[in-house]
C-alpha cells in the first residue's frame, strides 16, 4: 500500500507508514469500518468519506441562546422562582413556507437560512424578556413569565399581524 503523505510502498495490512509513522487506514464515521486512506466511500457501508463533518447545531441548549442579561436574572431570582405558581403565556413560532424556501438548496444554505430566521425569532423573544424553551428546525417554542414573571406577559409577544397572544394557566 502506498503512502499518502510519503508516497512509500509499505507491505499489505501495516496500518502505519514503515517510512514516516502516518496512518494508513482511515475509519468511516458511520460504521466505524476501517478502509485505505485513498477511498472516497467506505466500502462496508457506503458513506461518504470525504464529507465534512456534520457541525454543531447552533441551537443546541437553551443555555447556549439565552442572553447573558436574562440568564443573570433568573439565576439572581432562583431561589425566588422555585415552587412559584404562576401563569404563563406560550408562544409557538414558526417560518411559514419554510419547506419551499429552502427546497432545492444545499443543505448548509438551506441551515444557514433558516438559523438566520430563528435567530431574529429569538431576539424578539428576549427583547420582551421571554425566554426560547426549545428549538426545532424551523420554529421556537417561548415562555413569558417563566421563569421570570411579569404582571404583563400576555402583552408582551408582540405579534406583526395584530393578533393577540392566547395564554394558559
Amino acid at each position: 500500500m502506498r503512502c499518502p503523505r510519503c508516497q512509500a510502498e509499505n507491505r499489505d495490512r501495516v496500518r502505519f507508514c514503515e517510512a514516516c509513522g502516518a496512518k494508513l487506514e482511515q475509519v468511516c464515521p458511520s460504521c466505524g469500518a476501517a478502509g485505505p486512506p485513498d477511498r472516497k466511500f467506505c466500502g462496508a457501508c457506503g458513506h461518504s468519506l470525504t464529507a465534512a463533518p456534520h457541525p454543531a447545531p447552533a441551537f443546541a441548549s437553551p443555555q447556549s441562546y439565552t442572553p447573558l442579561h436574562l440568564a443573570e436574572k433568573i439565576l439572581t431570582s432562583k431561589s425566588a422562582l422555585e415552587g412559584e405558581r404562576k401563569q404563563v403565556t406560550v408562544l409557538f413560532a414558526d417560518i411559514r413556507g419554510s419547506m419551499e424556501l429552502i427546497e432545492g438548496r444545499d443543505p448548509e444554505e438551506a441551515r444557514q437560512i433558516l438559523d438566520t430566521a430563528v435567530e431574529a425569532m429569538m431576539e424578539a423573544v428576549h427583547r420582551y424578556e421571554g425566554t426560547v424553551n426549545h428549538v426545532l428546525g424551523d420554529g421556537i417554542m417561548a415562555l413569558f413569565g417563566a421563569p421570570i414573571a411579569h404582571e404583563d406577559h400576555p402583552g408582551r409577544p408582540q405579534l406583526r399581524r395584530g393578533g393577540s397572544p392566547r395564554h394558559r394557566q
